[in-house]
């Protein structure tokens, strides 16, 4: 159901929070969560385990119902309206800590799998953009590889290229390096700078604090299911205003 016209977000703002809360039970997971993304917009989400980060990007896209408060993706209130749901899920590319992808299927099919289905684009088409997609991710020769015949690194690259497959509006990452050995962080981590200097709203979970410092906006620093502090990272690495913070930063930076 789309809201009236008064309660519609601004159209600069493509991401919308309104007091969301959210339960797992008797667990209360995200405590009011109000807060926007503009077009554009580059947000990294940090913050101790179970602080609610991957629950609050999850819920953008439904993966997470949430039970309480309003959620606006492009001005569409996501309810449980199953027609809203798929519009935005088309819109919203997701990638994951584990890579998802379909072991059955080459890099080229796991690729053009859902512009086919989905947007019913022809085959040749798909497969086109999937090529130029695996170019732009830099492993262009992986094409007719099985996922099991990848590093980590390249099958994230993959993940990233299948997203993007569906020309989403808006990308999640639900920290895209925390599953990879060291050496293959920098590969994805490379691919995620150019995807950001391109324009896309992206929110990130992530603690690569080198990755927020130079691409992101904003940074938000979350905390049993509540928004602690954000701003901007020069703002947010050199002076937190909040205790919580800092006493964060102080555990990630000296780890």
């Amino acid at each position: 159901m789309t809201t009236a016209p008064e309660e519609t977000p601004a159209s600069d703002d493509i991401i919308v929070f309104k007091d969301v809360h959210k339960w797992f039970g008797s667990f209360h997971v995200l405590r009011g969560i109000t807060t926007s993304v503009r077009r554009g917009e580059k947000v990294v989400i940090m913050g101790p385990s179970g602080s609610g980060k991957s629950t609050f990007i999850r819920a953008v896209n439904r993966l997470e119902e949430h039970q309480r408060g309003q959620i606006f993706v492009d001005g569409v209130e996501m309810t449980n309206d199953v027609r809203h749901i798929d519009a935005i899920r088309r819109d919203v590319g997701m990638v994951f800590q584990s890579f998802n992808l379909f072991p059955h299927l080459s890099v080229i099919n796991n690729i053009t799998l859902a512009p086919i289905k989905v947007r019913k684009l022809p085959r040749r088409e798909a497969e086109q953009a999937a090529r130029a997609l695996l170019e732009r991710v830099g492993i262009p020769e992986q094409a007719e590889k099985y996922p099991a015949e990848l590093s980590g690194g390249q099958q994230q690259r993959v993940a990233i290229a299948r997203a993007l497959a569906m020309q989403p509006n808006v990308m999640l990452f639900d920290e895209p390096t925390s599953a990879l050995d060291p050496e293959m962080i920098r590969e994805v981590l490379d691919v995620m700078r150019e995807l950001a200097r391109s324009g896309m709203t992206m929110m990130i979970v992530t603690h690569e604090i080198g990755f927020a410092r130079e691409a992101a906006d904003r940074v938000i620093f979350m905390d049993e299911g509540t928004i602690v502090e954000e701003g901007p990272p020069k703002e947010f690495f050199i002076n937190p205003k909040e205790e919580r913070t800092k006493l964060f930063l102080h555990q990630i930076l000296t780890h």
